[in-house]
């Protein structure tokens, strides 16, 4: 007779069912569609969140100069010039003008001297001092009216606020009746030697 049929255990029928039958996919678990993002965004984001939260912000502040003129200004060269220098520091301001140290107390009557021709006044830099100082120095004669510059150096161990304290005090002085006066706007730095 003919061969006989050989007959699948239960086992074997659910396997053949289960392989025969398309699953149904989720739909985060659909192939072929579309890429999933989201976990690249949040790792994008929280990086994004860490650096922010690390920079650090810094400021700067500028402060106009100008580079010496030659000659003096550009004033006949025979006309003689202040030439003022202030140099800070630690003790307080060493001024030079005319190619001498100012003698301490800055006066204009017999002022070159040695010394600090502007001393720290009670442990602070005496800014009011310099500006007195130096409109006496541009005031001492006629031709020093005409004169726009300064030369500012300081020690290494200067701190930056003073520099810009002094380069303040020397630009403008004060009136009595509230104006200012142009003292010396042209601010040049120099070396300290």
């Amino acid at each position: 007779m003919a061969a006989a049929q050989e007959r699948l255990s239960a086992a074997q029928r659910s396997k053949i069912r289960r392989l025969t039958n398309p699953k149904e996919l989720g739909p985060d678990e659909e192939e072929g569609g579309e890429l999933n993002i989201v976990p690249f965004l949040d790792i994008v984001m929280n990086v994004l969140m860490f650096v922010l939260a690390t920079i650090t912000v810094s400021f700067t502040a500028t402060m106009e100069t100008q580079p010496p003129k030659a000659g003096g200004g550009g004033r006949a060269s025979n006309t003689p010039t202040l030439g003022l220098a202030v140099l800070v520091v630690g003790d307080g301001f060493s001024v030079k003008a005319r190619g001498g140290n100012i003698a301490p107390g800055c006066s204009n009557e017999g002022g070159i001297g040695a010394g600090l021709a502007v001393p720290k006044k009670n442990g602070d830099y005496d800014f009011e001092g310099l500006k007195n100082c130096a409109k006496n120095l541009k005031n001492a004669a006629p031709e020093f009216k005409e004169e726009t510059q300064v030369t500012v150096s300081a020690n290494p161990n200067i701190p930056f606020q003073v520099i810009a304290a002094t380069m303040d005090a020397l630009r403008n002085h004060q009136l009595a009746d509230g104006k200012e006066e142009e003292l010396f706007p042209e601010v040049n730095f120099g070396l300290a030697r």
